[in-house]
């Protein structure tokens, strides 16, 4: 297939685009802003661009939605009828909802940014209705590895912190929340995998939602983790727990197993070493 990928020099899409190559597919990157350029003449776009910083997310609500919501339904209007569209969305559309998530599960957005990939969800699934075109959303969870540049993520920071390249990493309350993280290549493997037959045809609307999630860890296990594969203390400081802080946030990703995918690359030891690897290269 011939797939336009948005965001493709970016962290996920560089890896997303090895990945549709690998499979036979055929990426192209898009050129220009999202929110005016053309999604036109390719059989599928898979949708990586956007605004993806929550804390930023508060400052410029506005912006959030016109790049996030209206780069989507810019791509949407100009996509070839019968094509195939790749939503990368986020786990944040669950909001405040605790525990085992599955793609069912209430969607309660609680930031800006989160409330932006809804929005865009909700435009791709509407516009699969009137069978003009077959859509996939993937609710990524915590995206790692790869040498993820951002240190605002938790497995990023952990091994900034072990180099020295950062400063200590912040830790609030016991350390006891759990998050769920995927390798970036277990990642790119999904969107290969729905792009294959069988991702949409059960969906019942043109239009499946799936999650993309594979190792529960708490910060804790990141940052004993992160000390057993470096060999170095990880420093600490240790802040007060914020008030009503999710326990629990794990993937069901039952549907996405479905289709044969299987995380390959999310060991935890694993995701560290391969972003202390990036790290040592980087300081």
């Amino acid at each position: 297939m011939r797939v336009l990928v948005t965001g493709s020099s970016g962290y996920v899409g560089r890896v997303v685009s090895t990945e549709l190559r690998a499979a036979g597919h055929e990426p192209r990157p898009f050129a220009g802003d999202v929110r005016t350029g053309s999604a036109g003449g390719v059989d599928a776009v898979v949708h990586l661009a956007g605004l993806a910083r929550v804390r930023e997310s508060f400052d410029d609500p506005v912006r959030y939605h016109d790049v996030n919501v209206g780069g989507t339904v810019n791509l949407l209007r100009s996509v070839a009828p019968g094509a195939r569209f790749v939503l990368a969305s986020t786990a944040g559309v669950y909001g405040g909802g605790g525990g085992v998530l599955a793609e069912d599960s209430p969607r309660a957005p609680s930031t800006p940014y989160a409330a932006s990939k809804a929005a865009a969800e909700d435009a791709v699934a509407r516009a699969a209705r009137t069978g003009r075109l077959s859509a996939v959303v993937l609710r990524l969870f915590n995206v790692a590895g790869g040498g993820d540049r951002d240190d605002t993520r938790v497995v990023t920071r952990a091994c900034g912190a072990a180099s020295g390249r950062l400063a200590p990493m912040e830790v609030f309350g016991d350390g006891s929340a759990v998050r769920d993280f995927v390798h970036v290549r277990d990642v790119a493997r999904a969107f290969a995998a729905v792009l294959g037959p069988g991702a949409v045809e059960h969906s019942g609307d043109g239009c499946a939602v799936l999650n993309v999630g594979a190792t529960p860890a708490s910060v804790s296990d990141v940052l004993a983790a992160a000390e057993r594969v470096t060999g170095r203390p990880v420093p600490v400081v240790r802040r007060p727990a914020n008030p009503g802080e999710v326990r629990e946030l794990r993937a069901d990703t039952t549907r996405l197993r479905a289709l044969g995918w299987r995380p390959a690359h999310s060991d935890l030891d694993d995701l560290v070493r391969d972003q202390w690897a990036a790290e040592v290269g980087r300081t």
